[in-house]
């Protein structure tokens, strides 16, 4: 090998510098050992563990080299299959350990990484720092998800997520923390100051329109805050407070932001066991119906009566509808509610004279978990009731879903006979392209409006249209909450159909209906039914 030029080995695996590092050790004297990967004269690669050992005359001269090698391509080969294989383990483990510590859709960190990094947070702050953490739900995104599809769904909260991204410093951290809610830890001095102006930083970013597949969506949200330590010294109590004033800002105001309160966690207690108390009360068949007549303004008779729920719970007493319906709602318990609503009402109402109808507000929940054609069906049948004795009230929430499911069912339900009216007409977004979309047999005018004709000049103007609309259409027109002789007057002048009230009567138990009924074929008179009641 004296005199070769190492270049004949060399494979191109091996530097220039590997090869004179060798030959420096060699020309010492000494004996070199290594690995080399080799060429052979056919162009394939090869691997020898090679031993060069100088050989000497008698007087130490180096006279030559002895080269031993041995081949150890397959040991190398397994090597390198051993060192792929744990390469791509490590992949796969830090790929494992970011799916369980971000959300797979929008790629920001999930509730456990963000519990971590509050936490961290909290036990590393520093003189006059401080913590805060917000809540953001966004408000309509559920309508917009059920009304597109869960795939566009989808693409609007990674529009959103990239938005709230936009909205922190680089120290603060944004997690998904579930459905169409997100947190944020924000790191400030200023804790009141600089959570409130993140909160109107994203309150802005939220309702400024998305645009998805050629539609602009608005969305809007709402945010609850909570400071440490003043709301809680570790994540647990933090996010279940900033969760408390998220809960209370979704019902009160939405579109806006509202610090954590120390009375919120009492008022949220109340309400829990305001569910508790619900629900054994249903199971115990402790809530019941009563009845308020609808007076047809033509002829002064009773046309039917509307099934208004009623609790009287054994502490409370009498729990009104608007604190219990909307824990029914949001729980499901409507669903089951609302079928035995539907069950008894048909079943006082069989016992009528015909053709006294009865009608029972429908709850939009109803419309998206249950089968409410055969539900309603089933009530009929079960009481022989006609559908044409049937009235059933929906709200303008339920219309902003715009959806097949929606509309296939209040399709199913005119099939069967029944009256479909509009209820609380004036207070939502009264907008004329849901007469357009669906025939409604009635419309019902809010009380807001019966009870500001006296105080708010232009009501009569509002209630004559509103009257005038449902002539033309060929619907009729209620006239809800009438209490004075002058409101009488005034919505039977503008030319509504019907009123209710308590003028007339107040919701009454089945049994005290009977007042209202005609005798002997003679229709009752309102001034007979008012001094009958």
């Amino acid at each position: 090998m004296i005199g070769q030029n190492h270049r004949i080995l060399n494979s191109g695996h091996h530097s220039d510098a590997f090869f004179k590092a060798m030959y420096r050790t060699i020309a010492r004297g000494e004996l070199w050992r290594g690995e080399l990967r080799n060429r052979a004269k056919d162009g394939s690669l090869y691997w020898v563990d090679t031993w060069i050992i100088p050989a000497c005359n008698r007087r130490g001269k180096v006279v030559g080299y002895i080269s031993i090698r041995v081949d150890i391509t397959p040991r190398k080969e397994a090597e390198g299959e051993q060192a792929a294989l744990a390469a791509e383990l490590k992949r796969q483990n830090e790929a494992i350990a970011h799916m369980a510590h971000h959300d797979a859709l929008t790629g920001l960190p999930n509730r456990l990484l963000l519990i971590d990094r509050l936490g961290h947070a909290l036990t590393g702050l520093s003189v006059g720092g401080g913590v805060a953490v917000l809540l953001v739900g966004l408000d309509r995104f559920q309508d917009i998800n059920d009304t597109l599809g869960h795939p566009a769904g989808d693409r609007l909260l990674t529009l959103a997520a990239r938005r709230l991204r936009g909205c922190v410093t680089a120290r603060d951290t944004v997690a998904r923390f579930g459905g169409e809610e997100f947190a944020i830890v924000q790191l400030t001095a200023d804790q009141a100051n600089e959570a409130a102006s993140l909160a109107a930083r994203v309150l802005k970013a939220m309702h400024t329109p998305f645009e998805l597949d050629g539609q602009l969506l608005t969305l809007g949200a709402s945010i609850g805050i909570a400071l440490s330590p003043h709301d809680g010294a570790d994540p647990p109590e933090l996010l279940k407070n900033a969760d408390l004033a998220l809960h209370l800002v979704k019902q009160e105001s939405r579109g806006a932001y509202r610090f954590f309160e120390r009375e919120m966690d009492q008022r949220m207690q109340t309400r829990v066991q305001l569910e508790v108390d619900l629900r054994r009360a249903f199971s115990d068949g402790a809530l019941e119906l009563h009845y308020q007549p609808l007076v047809n303004l033509r002829t002064n008779e009773v046309n039917g009566f509307e099934a208004l729920l009623r609790w009287a719970h054994p502490s409370r007493g009498m729990v009104s509808p608007a604190d219990f319906i909307p824990i029914a709602e949001e729980t499901g318990l409507i669903v089951p509610i609302g079928e035995w609503v539907l069950r008894q009402a048909c079943a006082d109402a069989s016992r009528w004279p015909n053709p006294i109808r009865v009608a029972v507000n429908l709850s939009a929940v109803q419309f998206k978990v249950s089968n409410l054609v055969e539900t309603v069906s089933n009530a009929l049948a079960e009481a022989g009731l006609p559908g044409t004795r049937l009235e059933l009230e929906i709200t303008e929430s339920l219309l902003l879903w715009n959806d097949e499911v929606t509309f296939s069912a209040l399709t199913g339900l005119r099939a069967l006979g029944v009256r479909i009216a509009l209820d609380d007409f004036g207070i939502g977004y009264s907008s004329l392209a849901y007469l357009h979309s669906f025939v409604f047999d009635k419309i019902k005018i809010d009380r807001s409006f019966i009870s500001s004709l006296a105080l708010n000049k232009n009501t009569p103007a509002i209630l004559h249209a509103i009257a005038t609309l449902g002539r033309d259409l060929d619907i009729d027109t209620t006239a809800e909450g009438v209490e004075t002789e002058a409101q009488l007057a005034a919505v039977r002048a503008f030319g509504c159909t019907e009123m209710q009230g308590n003028l007339f009567s107040p919701a009454r138990p089945a049994a005290e209906l009977t007042q209202f009924f005609p005798k002997r074929g003679t229709p009752k008179s309102r001034t007979a039914a008012v001094n009958a009641a």
